[in-house]
């Protein structure tokens, strides 16, 4: 039986512990280079169904989401 499709959130430290509280897993980024590993991280995870990334933190790393969207059908990113 398949497990069902997760959440994973990419943002600032209050973002990343507010999505936490509500159970959905994730990390808190403040560079570039953290954005980029935290990305790499979550869509390498094979249940992660839906990336959750705050606007700021997506600014940093408009690149690599560009290319995850163009090259894999999961997981979706969504912009807050």
């Amino acid at each position: 039986m398949m497990e069902g499709l997760r959440f994973y959130c990419i943002g600032d430290e209050d973002t990343a512990r507010g999505f936490r509280l509500a159970g959905v897993e994730g990390r808190a980024v403040a560079g570039a280079a953290e954005t980029a590993a935290a990305l790499d991280e979550a869509a390498a995870l094979d249940n992660c169904g839906v990336i959750i990334i705050t606007k700021a933190a997506a600014r940093l790393a408009r690149a690599k989401i560009e290319k995850i969207k163009l090259e894999r059908t999961k997981p979706l990113i969504v912009e807050i």
